[in-house]
């Protein structure tokens, strides 16, 4: 048996233990992570920091480094998203429907934990902590898979879960990290179907493609964000400003950011120089020829309306309507977050309703596709899928569910 399988075979029984916890016993298990995370501050912080300084010599761009870095100030919202999720109701064991059969027997629906997640992520040593304490929050187990570029950051950060467990009598096997750098046992992971239940991937569309070209396990895709925001003629074009400057500036590297921004051809003229006044200076903009006849901007090459940017720049196009939007994003989005703006009732619901990715707006920033900002205290991923779980995966998603069928010595004839 490999240390992989091992390693699997560990997390399924400690996943068998963690099912009769109560939630008064996993939220006291998330309070000594964050009284852990507080306690090792300066050692995660001094981890970080070497990591830091490696992925700086390898030459990592600055969205890597951006989402690799952690701040005092960044792991004080992660301990604020924990104490969102402990706020949380424990979805296990809810009772999602019940039903008095015709012979008597009581059946229903109850949710329960899908046993054991492999996580697999790059450089982004937050996932660590979100994804144990949503594992946790629903008495799930997890296998992590960080990138190599956070191996010591992820080994600060486990190793605050893993007193923590300790603390509370669990076994340290319930989230278990991956150190090895070696992309073998990436592979590996993937089918370890007789010990883990599904994969996550949360990296780039290479990473994606290959969890689905060779897991034998459940994958749930996304977290590729190729976002859109829509000027149709009737927006408030002062406001609208603000809103795109959210959408592209406020966090650029992360995969709800604005990627294309799509503007009606009455309003082009007012809106792109106004928008070219406010963001030219801290964004790279890159036009179709019809937004090149209005303002001076690089022009848009082959493929730029198909890439997620993580990086201050936009594309901008013009398109006739509302339905050149649509057919815009319909050819060109990864199905992640769109928005309109509009005062329009009738074209804000004709928007809506025409766009199926995971998170639609109606006058509202993409920037808000986010288990912290949908209340759901932190995220596993963003599922851009439309089976099992769309949009940020919070503790629901985590969950399937069992029949139960309760009768009275019943026997079918």
């Amino acid at each position: 048996m490999s240390q992989l399988q091992q390693m699997g075979q560990a997390a399924r029984k400690a996943s068998f233990a963690l099912l009769n916890l109560g939630r008064s016993d996993k939220d006291a298990l998330l309070a000594k992570i964050i009284e852990g995370i507080a306690a090792s501050e300066a050692e995660i912080l001094a981890a970080n920091a070497q990591d830091l300084e490696d992925a700086k010599a390898a030459g990592l761009d600055a969205a890597m480094l951006d989402r690799l870095l952690l701040t005092p100030e960044r792991l004080a919202a992660i301990c604020a998203d924990i104490e969102t999720v402990r706020g949380l109701a424990d979805p296990v064991g809810e009772e999602l429907e019940s039903k008095l059969l015709d012979n008597g027997m009581r059946l229903s629906r109850r949710r329960i934990p899908l046993g054991v997640l492999g996580v697999i992520y790059e450089a982004r040593p937050n996932v660590t902590i979100d994804v144990a304490v949503l594992a946790l929050k629903t008495g799930n187990a997890a296998i992590l898979r960080g990138g190599k570029e956070t191996r010591r950051s992820n080994l600060a950060l486990v190793a605050v879960i893993h007193r923590a467990l300790e603390q509370q009598g669990l076994p340290q096997a319930a989230i278990s990290l991956i150190d090895n750098p070696d992309r073998g046992l990436v592979t590996e992971l993937l089918k370890l179907d007789r010990y883990v239940d599904m994969i996550i991937p949360r990296g780039g569309a290479g990473l994606h493609q290959l969890c689905k070209e060779q897991a034998t396990i459940p994958v749930i895709t996304g977290g590729i964000g190729i976002c859109h925001l829509y000027v149709d003629k009737s927006a408030n074009l002062e406001r609208a400003v603000d809103v795109i400057e959210n959408a592209k500036v406020q966090r650029p590297t992360v995969c709800n950011a604005l990627d294309t921004l799509l503007v009606n051809q009455s309003v082009a003229d007012t809106l792109l120089p106004q928008l070219q006044r406010r963001l030219s200076e801290q964004v790279r903009l890159l036009g179709c020829e019809r937004t090149r006849a209005i303002i001076e901007v690089e022009a848009a090459g082959e493929g730029d309306f198909d890439r997620e940017w993580l990086s201050l720049t936009l594309g901008i196009k013009v398109v006739d309507d509302v339905d050149g939007a649509i057919d815009h994003i319909r050819t060109h989005s990864s199905d992640h977050s769109e928005s309109i703006l509009t005062e329009e009732l009738a074209t804000a619901h004709y928007f809506a309703a025409s766009i199926n990715s995971a998170a639609v707006y109606i006058n509202a920033s993409t920037r808000f596709t986010d288990g912290s900002q949908f209340g759901l205290g932190a995220e596993v991923a963003v599922s851009t899928q439309k089976l099992h779980a769309r949009g940020p995966m919070g503790l629901e998603a985590l969950t399937t569910y069992k029949w139960l069928g309760v009768g009275d010595y019943h026997i079918r004839g």
